[in-house]
């Protein structure tokens, strides 16, 4: 592996770990074994290479999210998305960027975070929309508003499992957003009912 590539795999899992904040360049040549003069060479400084570490936190997270605008049926693709099996104590790689101060106040560290977000949104509104449309959702509920709510539930329940050091927060809340799912299915008319329709 080059040293390019391992300092900002370096970088990535220690912000991952630990934050922006509290990740020294010192503490990314000690993992990462390259030494002072290489990483200076890469990256003139540690802002240079978090946002490298940052583009390559994104570039893993938006392969996972294309599963949603996968083949097949939405609500089976979306049932998969959710209980895809992840590190809940370990929390989201791009949404924990945001729990980082110096990333919140920095517009160009911040960037990288605020477009991944806006991309998962794009493939949550599609798949919701091609669930209603498929008759699997009511078609009286705002795509919009919904993956709005699912990626909340999602960065919340890494929230939860973080602070009590427990999983079973995350998996109840993605398993609970299911269930609310299911529940916005439109109702299945009997033959009856659908003989009486106008």
């Amino acid at each position: 592996m080059d040293s390019r590539k391992l300092l900002v795999d370096t970088m990535s899992e220690l912000m991952w770990e630990r934050g922006y904040a509290d990740t020294s360049p010192r503490d990314v040549r000690e993992r990462s074994g390259v030494g002072q003069g290489s990483m200076y060479h890469h990256f003139p400084s540690k802002r240079d290479l978090a946002l490298a570490a940052l583009e390559r936190n994104v570039g893993d997270l938006l392969p996972a999210v294309s599963e949603l605008d996968g083949p097949g049926d939405p609500m089976a693709r979306i049932e998969a998305y959710l209980m895809r099996t992840r590190d809940a104590l370990k929390g989201c790689k791009v949404g924990r960027m945001t729990q980082d101060p110096q990333v919140r106040e920095d517009p160009v560290l911040l960037a990288p975070v605020a477009r991944a977000f806006a991309q998962v949104h794009v493939s949550w509104v599609r798949v919701l929309r091609e669930a209603i449309a498929a008759g699997e959702l009511r078609d009286d509920l705002d795509p919009e508003r919904l993956a709005h709510t699912l990626m909340a539930v999602l960065q919340g329940g890494y929230v939860l499992a973080i602070a009590q050091q427990d999983p079973g927060p995350f998996d109840d809340a993605r398993a609970g957003a299911l269930d609310l799912l299911r529940a916005a299915a439109p109702p299945v008319l009997t033959t009856q009912q659908e003989e009486l329709k106008p």
